[in-house]
């Protein structure tokens, strides 16, 4: 490590070591005078690598955590000396632009887990972004961790790194693949019954040695059903307990020394606790525990061979297996069982022994990388992307054809992307672009959401739009309409989305139209929901009952709330995006005002603000600056509440108490506003008064104009009405906020 400083690839097995590895390179940049950056592949992992790093910081150096979650403080980036971060948010970074200086300094990139190169949901990011980092002649030098993979040694070599491997141990690990009773395999309860009856076996043949346990599972449910069966096993009754009834599942397995843990259960930090604590000897987990949470056991039983429908990879078998047997647990030798039934046993046996065989997963999302690559303007013709794309793993690999290359670069000059171009080589991001790329939302599936919404027929009221765009973005993202629920939770989200027709039916008539009948039961309401459905009533909930979300309740309908968080995270993303979309004039304006509005809201729904509130939550944003927002921005919504504000339309330029935001700032701010603002449709006329530089855009149904103020009172034509379109309106964009004419009045301000 200490010899020089190219690049290095340690493969060694889980508890070896490695991170102390980590430790020493990152310090060694540090003694340069150079910045770490540690890239760890889950936020469980950036907070135990955050404590174990506590120690560095009582010596003096200035270490800072980096999630998803966390807004970006920009000046303590640029200040501290070693960067914990997800991959995702290290190249959010990237994308940002802002802080390209800050990542020229950095000497070292430690990447923990480098063998999710393969992963196919985040291989393409690590696989893009170690391609930038190799290809910089900066001096960063790349430290990659692994467990044990087949092809270390090509990885190496792709990285022009020297390979370092021990298979070295501090614990003996000796694993096994106990055979099952076989079953009617298209007997899914039967086969779940064996392999949990197992499982209940072989703990109790640890435990009642003193050891403990650690039981993989491939699904929630199956954690709350296995733990169930421990706890049975241990002589506790169960007969009759629901297994989605959180709180009685954890109530009688905490009695019988059986914790669970998953990354939506409401007490999996006690059961982390308990289980460090040897309060609790089993703990039922899914593969978040291997992969995130440091708890090491005696035994490990992999209960599952399989996460949904799909098997589960061998490198994560082999993370499952580290957790047996480690060191700091006072164990001197680890105990790995993999359940297998009699048809997949020989393919478990060769799989296991063979190892497991890093692939780029880049090919699979070329456009998205490749439009990176241009907004970082790293690549601006068609020969240096294919220049960039023959440094890549895939291209060592043997992908070295440069048609999905240029098929990408088709592809994204025709959804706007990318600029049209005298030359055909050109690849210049445009605005929408740059939008995409920021946010880090998929090209095609942005793309698709934006078709769709483009082919939809323009709503007439609030409730259509927002209903809308919960159905839209839960058929068009994969995330949301595959989420899944308990059966519990399903039938809480059903009767959610019966609750929301009757609330629309009863809501009474409005400025913008009276308010929609409920449409009548359909068949498919009587199946049960249809793909998406749930998600688009988690989405319903959040936008037309926020106050089930205020305060942060652990269960809203009796669903954990937590289970929600994925689906509203990825929707806040894509609605973000069509938000910033207005001044743009690429999405129709209805769409960028309701998704803006929407956006905030989900963001901050812990304050329970309705309709409306979006203006007033973007004004508190901007005040309160982005590290400091998850303090700030309650305390001023809170203040602006209680002295009755619903809009940032105040008069006057001395900045509220709790603003972080200096004079000049905050003067500049309120000249982003859009206060003041006339719009009066008059026949095919609409006379506008907007701030200069503001985008004011016009429409008949579908059929959209956009133009520029110039701070002067306007008079402009409305575009040509289509067949059947009586929509007609104006809305005026600024950078941040907006404001728009007829039934989209309802988001300019909150109204209780």
């Amino acid at each position: 490590m200490l010899e020089g400083r190219g690049h290095l690839v340690v493969v060694a097995p889980t508890g070896a070591g490695k991170t102390p590895i980590g430790m020493v390179a990152a310090l060694e940049a540090y003694a340069r005078g150079r910045k770490a950056a540690w890239l760890v592949p889950q936020r469980s992992l950036t907070d135990e690598l955050d404590r174990d790093l506590q120690l560095w910081r009582s010596r003096g150096l200035r270490v800072v955590r980096l999630t998803g979650e966390a807004a970006v403080d920009t000046e303590l980036i640029r200040s501290a000396d070693v960067w914990v971060a997800t991959t995702e948010k290290f190249e959010a970074i990237c994308r940002a632009g802002s802080l390209r200086d800050s990542l020229a300094e950095v000497g070292c990139l430690v990447v923990d887990e480098i063998h999710l190169l393969g992963d196919p949901t985040r291989g393409a990011v690590l696989e893009a972004l170690l391609a930038r980092v190799r290809e910089d002649s900066a001096g960063t030098r790349i430290v990659g961790l692994f467990a044990t993979v087949a092809n270390a040694e090509e990885v190496a070599r792709w990285l022009g790194a020297r390979l370092l491997r021990t298979t070295w141990r501090p614990t003996r690990l000796t694993w096994q693949l106990p055979l099952l009773d076989p079953v009617d395999e298209t007997d899914w309860a039967a086969r779940a019954a064996v392999r949990t009856g197992a499982a209940v076996r072989i703990a109790r043949q640890v435990t009642d040695d003193g050891g403990s346990v650690l039981v993989f599972c491939g699904s929630k449910r199956r954690v709350r059903s296995t733990a169930l069966a421990l706890a049975a096993g241990r002589g506790v009754s169960t007969v009759g307990v629901d297994a989605d009834d959180a709180e009685a599942v954890e109530r009688l397995c905490t009695g019988a020394g059986v914790r669970l843990h998953y990354r939506d259960w409401p007490y999996k930090r006690e059961a982390e606790q308990a289980f460090r604590a040897r309060e609790a000897d089993v703990l039922v987990a899914t593969s978040t525990v291997a992969a995130g949470v440091n708890l090491p056991a005696r035994a490990v039983i992999v209960s599952d061979t399989t996460l949904g429908m799909d098997r589960v990879e061998v490198s994560m078998v082999q993370q499952m297996f580290g957790r047996a047997g480690r060191i700091g647990a006072g164990e001197r030798e680890g105990w790995a069982f993999l359940l297998t039934d009699p048809a997949e046993r020989a393919h478990w046996q060769a799989s296991l022994a063979a190892g497991y065989t890093v692939r780029s997963r880049l090919a699979d999302h070329v456009a998205d990388h490749l439009l990176a690559e241009a907004v970082q303007q790293r690549l601006s013709t068609l020969e240096e992307a294919e220049s960039w794309w023959a440094g890549t793993f895939a291209a060592y690999q043997g992908h070295d054809s440069v048609e999905p290359l240029h098929e990408a670069a088709k592809f994204l000059a025709s959804v706007g992307c990318l600029r049209p171009a005298a030359d055909e080589d050109r690849l210049e991001p445009s605005a929408l672009g740059r939008l995409t790329s920021r946010f880090m939302v998929d090209a095609v599936l942005a793309d698709d959401l934006a078709t769709a919404l483009r082919r939809a027929p323009v709503p007439d009221d609030p409730l259509a739009a927002e209903d809308l765009l919960a159905e839209l973005l839960s058929t068009c993202l994969p995330v949301l309409e595959q989420a899944p629920f308990t059966e519990r939770a399903k039938a809480a989200l059903r009767a959610a989305l019966r609750e929301t027709g009757r609330a629309a039916a009863e809501e009474p008539d409005t400025p913008w139209g009276p308010a929609r009948a409920e449409a009548p039961a359909s068949a498919e309401d009587e199946q049960g929901p249809r793909a998406g459905d749930l998600a688009r009533a988690v989405l319903l909930l959040a936008a037309h009952r926020p106050a089930l979300f205020r305060g942060r309740p652990a269960y809203v309908l009796g669903i954990p709330v937590d289970s929600m968080t994925g689906i509203l995270e990825e929707a806040q993303r894509y609605l973000a995006w069509l938000g910033a979309q207005g001044p743009l004039g690429t999405v129709h304006p209805w769409v960028a005002v309701v998704a803006a509005d929407l956006s905030l809201r989900i963001r901050w729904r812990t304050l329970g603000a309705g309709r409306g509130a979006g203006r007033l939550l973007w004004m508190c944003e901007r005040m309160a600056t982005a590290p400091l927002a998850p303090g700030l921005v309650p305390r001023l919504w809170k203040a602006a509440r209680a002295r009755g504000i619903d809009a940032p339309d105040w008069n006057g330029t001395t900045p509220p108490g709790d603003c972080a935001i200096s004079r000049d700032g905050y003067r500049a701010l309120l000249a982003e506003r859009v206060t003041g603002t006339r719009i009066a449709l008059q026949g095919e006329e609409v006379r506008v008064w907007a701030p200069p530089g503001a985008a004011i855009r016009l429409w008949s149904g579908a059929a959209t104009t956009l133009h520029t103020s110039d701070g002067e009172e306007s008079t402009l034509l409305l575009p040509p009405a289509g067949p059947g379109d009586g929509c007609r309106g104006a809305a005026v964009f600024t950078r941040g906020d907006r404001l728009a004419s007829g039934w989209l009045e309802a988001y300019a301000a909150l109204r209780d």
